[in-house]
């Protein structure tokens, strides 16, 4: 095997690099080199540099993108989403396919579907995206899909949950950073459901569907079959950091009315606020998705509980 992999200084790059050791003739594409010499300095809008990274190689594992910042605009957010997302992933495979790469191994997200709100949903729900991220993500699944049929490559999309883990910088560490300083209030618990996978568990589903050849063409969610409610998330943070358990919480109109204010202070100012309703649905809605069709076809399971993969903080905490 000769991977390429995108986004090889991120947070999933990292792990799926690490997990090969010295067992395969790594490629890494990266925008600042470290002088690893397995590197290679591209960015995903510029042509030239992604067709020089895919030149011989038989598979690459699209890490690279972008999720979200709280410090710009949500034009602006929109903006790097389709850029970076959306063309970004488009030039990547162009790139491949032209360079004679056997497979492509797309990390998507839930959010390429439509909300499910209540539900628990499933491969099969059709509904569309809602968000930036999402519509990029989900525009981008259909043009490698165009691209495998035009070029024969093989095209997988792997679907993740919120992926946390050691290295991380998303929505949980930084929760869990505002736990350990005794800035973030106890959620009420609205029994809400929400999907999580640890990044062990990526790097294992990403392995596995680099080499089966039932894969191609395929999207699949990957997620930890148990999902967790905010207020779950928040105990739990707070179990493995060695804090006291809390039983009071903060009532939800009181989260709900500061939502509201954040999103005046972003519609009135164009600053945005921690709180705002957008991050308050990440606290106490709904975001429960089924790794259904992975775990029948490929036998993969999320083998990582929420305390066995928070068990980091530990060490950070002492």
């Amino acid at each position: 095997m000769k991977p390429l992999i995108t986004g090889a200084s991120g947070f999933i790059g990292q792990n799926l690099t690490h997990s090969f050791a010295k067992e395969a003739d790594l490629r890494l594409l990266v925008r600042q080199p470290t002088g690893d010499p397995r590197e290679r300095k591209g960015d995903l809008l510029d042509k030239p540099s992604l067709e020089q990274a895919c030149a011989g190689r038989d598979i690459v594992f699209h890490c690279a993108g972008y999720a979200h910042a709280f410090d710009v605009s949500r034009a602006e957010e929109e903006k790097r989403h389709h850029q970076i997302n959306f063309e970004g992933a488009e030039n990547v495979a162009r790139a491949a396919s032209a360079a004679g790469v056997k497979r492509f191994v797309f990390l998507s997200s839930v959010k390429a579907m439509g909300e499910p709100y209540q539900l628990c949903v499933d491969e099969t729900f059709d509904a569309l995206p809602e968000t930036a991220y999402g519509k990029a993500k989900r525009s981008a699944e259909e043009s490698l899909c165009e691209i495998a049929r035009q070029t024969g490559m093989e095209i997988v999309c792997l679907r993740l949950a919120m992926v946390y883990g050691k290295g991380s910088h998303g929505n949980l560490d930084r929760m869990a950073a505002m736990v350990r300083k005794g800035l973030f209030p106890p959620l009420p618990e609205v029994h809400n459901k929400r999907s999580l996978v640890h990044i062990s568990d990526v790097v294992g589903a990403m392995r596995l569907v680099a080499e089966d050849q039932r894969v191609a063409g395929k999207t699949y969610i990957v997620a930890d079959a148990q999902t967790y409610s905010g207020r779950q998330i928040y105990d739990a943070l707070r179990e493995v950091m060695g804090m006291k358990p809390v039983i009071w919480a903060v009532p939800s109109f009181v989260l709900k009315s500061g939502a509201y204010l954040g999103d005046f202070v972003q519609k009135t100012t164009g600053h945005r606020l921690p709180l705002d309703r957008q991050a308050l649905d990440r606290l106490l809605g709904s975001a429960c998705y089924k790794p259904t069709l992975i775990e029948k076809e490929l036998g993969w399971r999320a083998r990582t509980s929420l305390i066995q993969g928070l068990s980091y903080l530990k060490k950070e905490n002492k």
